[in-house]
């Protein structure tokens, strides 16, 4: 496969993980699915934004950039043949650092938020972290600890989870994408689409 359908098809599969963390993360203002009461009865991490901000919008401009490497102009470079096609993958490469970042920073935010827990009512009517640790992703029962909202505690883990899961699978791309235009970089696009013009 070419370097530039290769990163097209990453760039494709980019733009809806992004578009999912971002709305993961707008769901987490509404704690166990329901209008907060108050700003601050939403667990700090959330203001974060690593859906909104990391995994979302910095992932959409490294997305666009891959979805139109494959019909980037490869002549267009002081009438080097490949020279156009090569720049264009070495700037994929900043782009895909640009994506782990983003997509870095996430996970840095959904970690600390599953291991911190959900900011919630407790037993004695206040509002805290009784939570903390991790320990209650598997410990059921310590979910009780959280009087208000309801459902507060799956909802916060199981959005956080995801959030961090296809971070790393952006991760994982951009990473191959890195990779793909250090290739296309050396090497051109074997699509060879110089040859094909002048034969025309």
């Amino acid at each position: 496969m070419c370097s530039g359908s290769c990163a097209k098809c990453l760039g494709i599969t980019l733009i809806p993980l992004a578009i999912l963390c971002l709305l993961c993360n707008i769901m987490l203002f509404f704690p166990g699915g329901y209008v907060a009461d108050n700003n601050e009865h939403i667990s700090d991490e959330v203001w974060y934004m690593g859906g909104i901000i990391g995994s979302g919008a910095l992932m959409i401009f490294p997305a666009l950039v891959f979805l139109g490497l494959k019909n980037n102009d490869c002549c267009g470079c002081c009438g080097n043949e490949s020279c156009g096609k090569r720049f264009a993958m070495f700037t994929s490469i900043i782009f895909a650092a640009i994506g782990v970042l983003g997509a870095g920073y996430s996970i840095v935010v959904s970690c600390v938020a599953i291991n911190r827990g959900p900011l919630c009512q407790q037993l004695d009517n206040t509002w805290g972290y009784p939570l903390v640790g991790g320990e209650y992703v598997t410990n059921h029962t310590s979910w009780d600890l959280c009087v208000a909202p309801e459902r507060v505690v799956p909802w916060h883990v199981t959005l956080f989870c995801m959030i961090l899961v296809m971070s790393l699978v952006q991760v994982a791309l951009c990473a191959f994408q890195a990779i793909n235009g250090l290739i296309g970089t050396i090497c051109g696009d074997c699509c060879g689409c110089c040859g094909s013009d002048d034969s025309a």
